[in-house]
């Protein structure tokens, strides 16, 4: 099994440099932190609300680019800090960017995911817009594929601790999970 220092640098040469992100509305953080030799990720509940095309749905901390933004790596800079608490700027690695991904609830909507490396556990504080966290094992995930019923009709999910994760969250940890499995066949 290669080292995770391996691992690290083979996913930083598979993930996209972050000057190559463009036109992306919004971004989110991909929070990874290593645990006993294996990789966690961090998802929000997000908070039942009317105004949120997302409510209540598990998801990553980020959000929509503000005009005060310089950039979308300030928007990711700033909506996790917003809604976790979490500084990027501390303690953390940015590894790369996925390519950006649209929404199907909002199809103007293109997401840039952002992976970042967390030197050790962060503490979290959610605000309003969020309900609870959870860090989930990677490997986990894999296993925990299955279907989840909606009114309009059955999608893709991962079923996981009470939690159902589908839909624009689903699709971007299937592709990180892909880049990640193919990094660590290519040591």
């Amino acid at each position: 099994m290669p080292s995770h220092v391996e691992i690290v640098e083979a996913l930083c040469l598979m993930l996209k440099p972050v000057s190559e992100v463009r036109n992306a509305d919004a971004a989110v953080a991909l929070l990874l932190r290593l645990v006993n030799r294996e990789f966690k990720v961090l998802l929000v509940e997000r908070t039942e609300s009317s105004l949120d095309p997302w409510s209540g749905q598990m998801a990553f901390p980020g959000g929509k680019r503000d005009s005060k933004d310089a950039d979308i790596v300030d928007t990711v800079f700033r909506e996790t800090f917003e809604e976790t608490g979490i500084d990027l700027g501390q303690d953390c690695r940015l590894l790369g960017v996925l390519e950006n991904v649209r929404s199907t609830v909002r199809p103007k909507l293109l997401v840039a995911p952002f992976v970042f490396l967390l030197e050790h556990e962060p503490t979290v504080v959610l605000n309003e817009e969020l309900e609870r966290f959870l860090w989930i094992a990677l490997t986990r995930l894999r296993e925990r594929v299955g279907t989840a019923k909606f009114p309009f009709g059955e999608v893709s999910a991962y079923l996981v601790e009470r939690s159902v994760i589908w839909g624009l969250t689903y699709r971007i940890l299937e592709k990180f999970t892909r880049i990640l499995e193919q990094a660590i066949r290519g040591i």
